[in-house]
């Protein structure tokens, strides 16, 4: 079936020596798998090797067979070009991460339209604005809640929250758990948006800190997740 619809890069994988495997996440039907057959050997050809960096939101027009195998690209063209995500140095790292963990996040080949405009606006608003340290905690943060694990914020606050069963306790479990200054961040983020999360205070380790335990939650929660490996290339330009 012909179809046209948007999609964000989550990954690119050379494949031989002048084709390239890329993940996409597409607006129409969720994850999808393209072979792109020839194109890093090929300078005439229609698609281009740098449309496919991570997180560059595309039009495509592709051929999904919906098989479960790799699908077939025809047309490409870039909507929502970025300014800074891919040229500066920290918001390329974040790009980077981001990309792998929605890569190992999103399995289904079905339609989420609401994450994926989560998805357009997160990385738009990451692309135009300059303070962006905190942005990636905040936006894991939100990214659970269309995939289906957002933390139970229907209890009361209590002095512990539980990683595994994602919400608030009162004593504490066996469970992975957040509390004193973890847990007053986490809630921070949890209570706040885009616009205002350079509002909240928080030092270089407490981030890093902060940032395992929410890669843990994505862990404990989604089944195959793996742990991305850019993550410690982001601690480090963080640093």
């Amino acid at each position: 079936m012909r179809v046209t619809t948007r999609a964000i890069v989550l990954s690119s994988l050379k494949y031989g020596d002048t084709s390239l495997i890329v993940k996409m996440f597409t607006k129409s039907d969720g994850l999808k798998t393209y072979l792109l057959k020839g194109i890093l050997g090929s300078k005439k050809g229609k698609l281009k090797s740098a449309y496919f960096l991570p997180l560059t939101q595309l039009e495509i027009v592709a051929v999904h067979r919906n098989k479960g195998s790799m699908e077939r690209l025809q047309e490409v063209k870039v909507i929502n070009p970025y300014q800074t995500l891919h040229s500066d140095i920290v918001k390329n790292a974040l790009a980077f991460f981001l990309a792998e963990m929605m890569g190992n996040s999103i399995h289904e080949e079905e339609k989420n339209e609401g994450l994926y405009q989560f998805l357009e606006a997160a990385f738009q608003w990451a692309d135009h604005h300059d303070q962006i340290s905190n942005f990636h905690l905040y936006f894991l943060l939100q990214a659970s809640k269309y995939l289906g694990f957002y933390p139970d914020i229907s209890e009361p606050v209590s002095e512990y929250f539980d990683l595994q069963d994602g919400r608030f306790v009162m004593q504490p479990t066996l469970n992975p758990l957040l509390t004193g200054r973890e847990l007053y961040l986490f809630q921070a983020f949890l209570g706040t948006n885009f616009d205002a999360i350079q509002t909240i205070r928080i030092k270089k380790e407490e981030r890093q800190a902060l940032l395992q335990k929410l890669v843990l939650y994505f862990e404990l929660h989604l089944h195959g997740f793996r742990k991305p490996r850019s993550l410690e290339v982001l601690n480090e330009v963080f640093n």
